[in-house]
């Protein structure tokens, strides 16, 4: 059962938020650039053309483990009918290999812009294609439908998904700043009987996965401690769907680090105090983006469910190291890059092998195994790894992290998720 919290405490979704700049006052890439006076000529043709094959961070190229499909042994031969929805600056729809899978027939795609539509199709090897998410969620052939559209849409794209009857995976987060959403979407899932999956990165990174098998076998006990940290430097936001990633709230996209508790125990953060730090950087200014939001980096102390603490970092505006990372201390045992404890014995701690054709891929080589979970949980009619409850109790709690950083690290409630 879900924990009610009061009204106040709710925050309003995007569309909803009060006093929007308008259009013009929002910070585009356009506008950052005259901002600091900086041309093309004067940055030079060849420092552009670097910048512009720079991948995005988290889709650097993976080294591919050469047995990673040692003894992969297939749970079925039947094909499950995917659609996929989404090829902005990411390639999103594409990343997670898909059409690579033995057990997979791509029957069609989507993408609102009929060129990212066809290039979809072309790397997919689809025929099909739909200019919408709603045109394609009404093929009866399709059961399962991976949404990799714009965050702020997440919440209800997969709503759409599964009133027609359809599986549905997505991309991070969940929900975008609302706990409306989060509450909607709960009741469909629930409601539906099909199977819903987030694919948080961190989950299937080696260490995450390992901590994860450590703990389920009694390796590191009850967790007093556990870090996360998601930094990705962006003086300048990736170009996104109508400009969603401007000004982003650090919190509102919190699994990446948040899944350094949640990913590695199955349990959830029961309150939070966070602090957040205004940032110097042009876009994290509070008139120039629809948020309102001036920080570009929270900290949020949280309660876990096992009543221990819990530490977890979103920055936008630290250089350095960069990505997806944590450490956890507990009662019996700890990792920090490698186990120390009480227990001799622990178990394997190696990702499963993945199908042959389907590779690691981005985000720590984490894509394929994703892919792989959510199609493996359908074909043996399971609950899937990061299913809606967890994927909300990651989400969320950075929607009420956010909200204490604005009340100066107000203690807040966090709602809890569970499927009975």
């Amino acid at each position: 059962m879900k924990q009610k919290l009061p009204d106040h405490s709710v925050h309003q979704p995007v569309a909803d938020v009060p006093n929007q700049p308008a259009a013009s006052s929002i910070f585009t890439r356009r506008s950052f650039l005259q901002t600091i006076g900086v041309t093309a000529a004067g940055l030079g043709l060849a420092s552009v053309a670097q910048a512009e094959e720079k991948p995005i961070q988290g889709f650097e190229k993976t080294v591919e483990h050469p047995g990673a499909s040692a003894g992969w042994k297939p749970v079925s031969d039947r094909k499950i009918r995917v659609g996929l929805v989404g090829y902005g600056v990411c390639k999103f729809a594409a990343a997670f290999g898909f059409q690579d899978h033995p057990n997979v027939e791509v029957v069609a795609v989507s993408d609102l812009f009929p060129d990212r539509c066809a290039e979809l199709a072309k790397v997919t090897r689809c025929a099909k294609t739909y200019p919408s998410l709603e045109g394609l969620v009404k093929d009866d052939r399709i059961e399962a439908v991976f949404v990799a559209t714009d965050a702020p849409s997440h919440a209800r794209h997969c709503i759409e998904v599964l009133k027609h009857d359809k599986h549905v995976a997505t991309a991070v987060p969940a929900v975008f700043g609302s706990l409306k959403d989060a509450d909607r979407l709960f009741a469909a899932v629930k409601a539906s009987g099909r199977k819903y999956m987030m694919f948080e990165t961190s989950c299937f990174h080696e260490e995450l996965y390992a901590m994860r098998q450590i703990y389920n076998a009694g390796g590191l006990g009850q967790l007093v401690y556990s870090e996360g940290e998601y930094y990705h430097y962006m003086e300048e936001p990736i170009d996104s769907y109508q400009g969603w990633r401007i000004g982003l709230p650090p919190q509102w996209y919190p699994t990446h680090s948040n899944a350094y508790y949640v990913g590695v125990t199955g349990g959830s953060f029961t309150e939070v105090s966070c602090l957040g730090m205004p940032s110097r950087i042009q876009h994290l200014q509070p008139a120039n983006n629809r948020y309102r939001n001036a920080f570009g980096t929270e900290i949020a102390l949280f309660r876990t469910s096992e009543a221990g603490m819990a530490r977890m970092a979103v920055s936008w505006d630290t250089s350095g190291a960069s990505g997806e990372m944590g450490r956890v201390r507990g009662q019996k045992g700890s990792y920090y890059g490698k186990y120390e404890g009480l227990e001799k014995k622990l178990p394997p701690t190696n990702r499963p092998p993945l199908p042959p054709g389907v590779a690691g891929g981005g985000h720590g080589g984490s894509h394929g195994y994703l892919m792989n979970e959510f199609v493996t949980a359908i074909l043996q009619d399971r609950k899937p790894l990061v299913d809606i409850a967890m994927a909300l109790n990651m989400t969320v709690a950075g929607i009420v992290a956010h909200q204490s950083a604005v009340k100066n690290g107000k203690l807040l409630k966090i709602p809890q998720y569970k499927i009975l």
